[in-house]
């Protein structure tokens, strides 16, 4: 391994370096593009606003370069990783690179989509670059599984940050939207280029932040009442809400019903709607009446 840089941080010839070391090739399976850029893993880390005693979460850390970057600001940082070869050579590169860091630093070696526990204190923040085929389902487990999460910020494809950050009315407004938005205030924090990748992608990416609610949306509907709402509403997106939601209140008449009591137009389409609007809907299953 070279000799490490003044500041830590990998670059590209650290990359393809280590890379070839392991035997690495990226896989298309796993979304696996490495950034190898070390201004752009300081800018996330800027714009992620870690503090020095945050308690980080980095899920898909790859070979490492925002995971340094994020044990040079953060109290702690643990990292989930579903590959083998980079769970098993990840340590050995942080101990290598930031030896007064290491005992700061935890790897999980799981599909994050499993995990429901991680190891020290619970944290505080959430940054990653996710491996685009699973950003959303992953992204939105972590937020219902650690409520400890105040602040995250993630990369994703720009389409999907788009969709994360969309507001009601928008063309691009559905499911992500919606359920991001349970949890937290939602906004676009910047484009990154492809050139800052290895391999380059074929797609631009994306920087989404989310502050987490001070106060959860009001509601006697638990969530998973509320997601239900929002995956029947999205399921038919050209339908009227009378329609879509006909199967998951028992017919369209039922939905209706449901619909007035909650003071939404029937014939509005699930696009226009807040997720405080359906979760007034769930409140509002069966006849109209209170929540069952």
């Amino acid at each position: 391994m070279s000799s490490p840089t003044p500041d830590a941080l990998l670059g590209p010839a650290d990359i393809r370096e280590l890379a070839a070391v392991l035997g690495v090739r990226p896989t298309k399976q796993r979304g696996q593009n490495f950034v190898i850029d070390a201004n752009t893993v300081r800018r996330i880390v800027r714009t992620a606003e870690v503090r020095p005693d945050d308690v980080v979460v980095e899920v898909g850390p790859g070979l490492g370069s925002l995971t340094l970057a994020l044990l040079e600001a953060a109290d702690r940082v643990t990292a989930v990783e579903i590959d083998d070869v980079l769970a098993a050579a990840l340590p050995a590169t942080v101990a290598a690179r930031m030896p007064g860091r290491a005992d700061r630093f935890a790897l999980v070696h799981s599909d994050a989509m499993l995990v429901d526990e991680l190891p020290g204190p619970p944290p505080t923040a959430l940054v990653a670059n996710l491996p685009y085929n699973v950003a959303v389902p992953v992204l939105l487990h972590m937020l219902a599984t650690f409520p400890s999460i105040e602040r995250s910020l993630v990369m994703v494809q720009s389409e999907v940050a788009d969709r994360l950050a969309a507001a009601p009315g928008s063309k691009v407004y559905g499911v992500p939207s919606v359920k991001a938005n349970w949890y937290a205030e939602v906004k676009r924090a910047g484009a990154i280029g492809r050139n800052v990748f290895w391999p380059a992608p074929n797609v631009d990416s994306g920087l989404v932040s989310l502050v987490r609610r001070t106060e959860p949306v009001k509601t006697s509907a638990t969530r998973a009442e509320v997601f239900a709402v929002v995956d029947a509403a999205f399921a038919q997106r050209r339908k009227t809400l009378r329609a879509a939601l006909a199967g998951w209140a028992g017919s369209a008449a039922a939905a209706e019903a449901a619909l007035v009591a909650a003071g939404v137009s029937p014939r509005a389409r699930g696009e226009a709607l807040t997720v405080e609007e359906f979760a007034r809907i769930a409140e509002h299953k069966g006849h109209g009446g209170a929540a069952a």
